[in-house]
């Protein structure tokens, strides 16, 4: 069977590259009790880091020793998983391993080119990850358990911070929270016919031969990212970033059948069924995103500068503002908060924002809020105000002004310690083999001692002979 090592589970026969095939003899090259690891565990994972550009910032993943120390770990790790009773669902299993797919399709540009380059479809690729996946899924909840009560006093975190040395300390651009209340305007009904009329036409041209779908949408679609591409789009039926609406009518089609017009998130859309595997499908779409008038969008800011009023003055406060007006759910979700797209946090460096924000923000202080402004999401023109919570200076890492930063660097560093320590106290309790090619790691050295117990003598007791 043909096999390309993509990741967890595409362990090894086959690498290949255009339509050249190189075959490489795979062998085991180490077992924990009842778990074996594979050469191509190993070249899958360092090819893996080469390909997502990892090595830069983490030579140490293109170390052999260092991944077979990283895949010894994760198999004593599934060992003592097994041993707890710990579950993982198949939902879970299935989840992850739909998300994993979906990645290798976005990286290698179609489902189609991933099952070229493999050798295999899809199915394939699924059940040769599956259980890979699974055991992934059982040592990060054995990990879990191991570090999880593991907490860090105030002194600790002093202590953590004045060991660093003075030069090394990282140097922090500035940060901002900023929160905004939004209103979208409601579409005009006439114009809103007008795109479905538009769609309705596209959709009679494709049925009847005249032009094709993906002319179609290259010349009309008002989506930037799919429009270049004939509106040609992957999809998966459990996808969560995808509007639900768009899903369920995709799903619905057959192959190369047309939706009647959809109304969903963006706008209105027709969709095309190009193939489809199982939960997996390729579908083209056009899109028309609706029109809002001036009249609507100045509607909308005179509420907002009437909002803005009994902020200022007191009548009401940011977040029951937010509760009461904001049409924007993400930010709703967080008390009116924006959500960094680098870490999940709330906080912000310009180099998050686009151009409009930044150039509002920068003028502001914190505790202000902006006049209304009128700004585009996702292709549809809305009103705000910003609200810019706080705003740090650019400065050296401080207990003042990063102790929340340096708690979580602090707490990581000792929740490594205690699993350390717990590895290394379980090491001795398992079965371990490992391929001669590996035992001069340095990094392996304890698991080393315990390694290939039927070529070893029996250890010496003190005092005489065993």
């Amino acid at each position: 069977m043909k096999k390309i090592a993509l990741c967890l589970g595409f362990v090894g026969g086959v690498y290949a590259t255009g339509s050249a095939q190189k075959v490489v003899a795979d062998k085991i090259v180490g077992i924990v009790g009842d778990k074996i690891i594979l050469k191509s565990d190993i070249d899958g994972q360092i090819d893996q880091a080469k390909r997502e550009n990892m090595l830069d910032a983490h030579p140490e993943f293109g170390d052999p020793c260092y991944q077979m120390q990283a895949q010894l770990t994760t198999k004593a790790l599934v060992l003592q998983a097994e041993k707890d009773s710990i579950p993982v669902s198949d939902e879970d299993v299935e989840n992850n391993l739909d998300l994993r797919i979906r990645n290798f399709i976005q990286m290698y540009g179609g489902k189609e080119v991933l099952e070229q380059i493999a050798g295999q479809s899809i199915y394939q690729l699924k059940d040769n990850m599956r259980q890979a996946i699974k055991e992934n899924l059982l040592a990060d909840a054995e990990r879990k358990k191991v570090v999880d009560d593991v907490t860090v006093t105030p002194t600790e975190v002093k202590d953590f911070y004045d060991k660093i040395p003075r030069d090394s300390l990282p140097y922090f651009e500035s940060q901002m929270q900023v929160g905004q209340i939004v209103i979208s305007p409601k579409n005009n009904l006439e114009l809103d016919q007008y795109l479905r009329d538009q769609l309705n036409g596209y959709k009679s041209e494709v049925e009847s031969g005249k032009r094709t779908f993906e002319l179609l949408a290259k010349l009309y679609s008002d989506d930037p990212g799919s429009k270049d591409r004939g509106g040609l789009l992957q999809i998966n039926r459990t996808d969560k970033n995808i509007d639900a609406i768009f899903l369920n009518a995709a799903f619905r089609l057959k192959e190369n059948e047309i939706s009647p017009v959809v109304k969903a998130k963006d706008g209105y859309d027709i969709i095309q069924m190009v193939s489809r595997s199982g939960d997996d499908a390729t579908v083209r779409y056009i899109l028309k995103a609706p029109q809002v008038s001036d009249a609507e969008i100045n509607a909308a800011k005179a509420t907002l500068d009437s909002v803005r009023a009994r902020l200022l003055t007191g009548a009401m406060n940011f977040g029951q503002a937010v509760a009461i007006y904001s049409e924007d759910d993400n930010s709703k979700e967080y008390g009116g908060l924006l959500i960094s797209p680098q870490d999940g946090s709330t906080f912000f460096t310009y180099e998050d924002m686009d151009k409009d924000m930044i150039d509002v923000v920068k003028t502001m202080k914190a505790g202000e809020y902006s006049q209304p402004i009128v700004y585009t999401d996702r292709l549809k023109r809305s009103v705000r105000i910003l609200y810019l919570k706080s705003r740090t200076e650019p400065h050296r890492m401080n207990l003042t002004d990063d102790y929340n930063r340096i708690s979580e660097e602090a707490l990581g560093r000792k929740k490594n310690e205690v699993f350390q320590k717990w590895i290394a106290k379980k090491i001795p309790s398992f079965y371990i083999k490992i391929d001669q090619d590996y035992l001069q790691c340095s990094s392996l050295s304890t698991w080393s001692l315990y390694a290939n117990p039927e070529t070893k003598q029996a250890p010496v007791a003190k005092g005489g002979t065993n």
